[in-house]
């Protein structure tokens, strides 16, 4: 079992940037792919970026491409979020999530442990 805990966050203007961490607590961290996803109000979590468990490879949604980078370090059990350049339709709840399935890195359904979320909000 992996526990995640999140840190980072917070209220920025737009154009602003923000970086997101999150520890795994498990020997076997490195052993997962870490996702990041996001929550507004009212609507379904997101897919936002995910890095294979080396960090060899990223994968970005969209929305995301050119301003958000994912990283990891499993030296110290850690993958973070930085993001640049933030809009306001960016403001969300934000989790990081531990997936065994690199090919299904997009589905919400394969993400088996998850932190307890971190509010980013961005003022206009």
């Amino acid at each position: 079992q992996v526990q995640l805990v999140q840190s980072g966050g917070g209220l920025v203007q737009a154009g602003g940037s923000l970086r997101l961490s999150c520890e795994g607590s498990a020997r076997t961290f490195s052993q997962y792919v870490m996702g990041w996803w996001r929550q507004a109000p009212g609507l379904e979590r997101e897919f936002v970026a995910a890095i294979s468990h080396s960090g060899v490879n990223q994968y970005y949604a969209d929305s995301a491409k050119g301003r958000f980078t994912i990283s990891r370090d499993n030296a110290v059990n850690r993958v973070y979020l930085q993001m640049n350049n933030l809009k306001p339709e960016d403001t969300a709840v934000y989790f990081c999530g531990a997936s065994w399935s690199e090919p299904n890195y997009r589905g919400l359904e394969f993400y088996v442990y998850w932190a307890q979320g971190t509010q980013v909000s961005v003022s206009s």
